[in-house]
């Protein structure tokens, strides 16, 4: 790749970085110094904070996919890391926005608004898990190498 291809890759990364950092900060501030437009952690914070997280994550791959050669062959390993990550991202905007599609805790009328509560928040956390597992299977996918480095696990040789 050209220099120039490479810095605008790089600019459009680290300021994916950048804008999702500041994002999910801005949602949790927000929240801390009750500057929302509703009380709580609302609707408008979890949109937020998911594009924060969506930005960071795109940056991240994206990143790790710049640290690989162009001609490296894709492993199943990869594949399924990013299908992994994908998962989880939809997981965190499926528990955020639970209540929003009728499938939460809070949608009957007793509750003013959706609110994220503490099922939601597990599915969340959970979903950001699921997230980083497969962050950490395609860093360890075979990039430079001839094989991946988790090999180990299969043939029970270290390297």
């Amino acid at each position: 790749m050209s220099s120039q291809v490479l810095r605008v890759r790089r600019t459009v990364t680290w300021g994916l970085a950048i804008v999702g950092v500041f994002l999910m900060i801005g949602a949790v501030v927000a929240e801390l110094y009750k500057l929302g437009p509703t009380p709580g952690f609302g609707v408008l914070q979890t949109l937020v904070f998911l594009l924060g997280v969506t930005a960071l994550t795109v940056a991240i791959y994206l990143h790790l996919s710049a640290l690989r050669p162009p001609d490296a062959p894709s492993s199943l390993q990869a594949e399924i890391a990013i299908r992994l990550s994908a998962t989880g991202l939809v997981l965190c905007y499926v528990s955020g926005f639970a209540d929003l599609i009728h499938i939460g805790t809070h949608v009957t009328p007793e509750f003013d608004r959706p609110f994220i509560g503490p099922l939601q928040l597990s599915g969340l956390l959970l979903g950001l898990v699921v997230l980083v597992a497969g962050m950490l299977l395609y860093y360890t996918s075979r990039g430079r190498r001839p094989s991946s480095s988790l090999e180990f696990i299969l043939n029970g040789k270290k390297k």
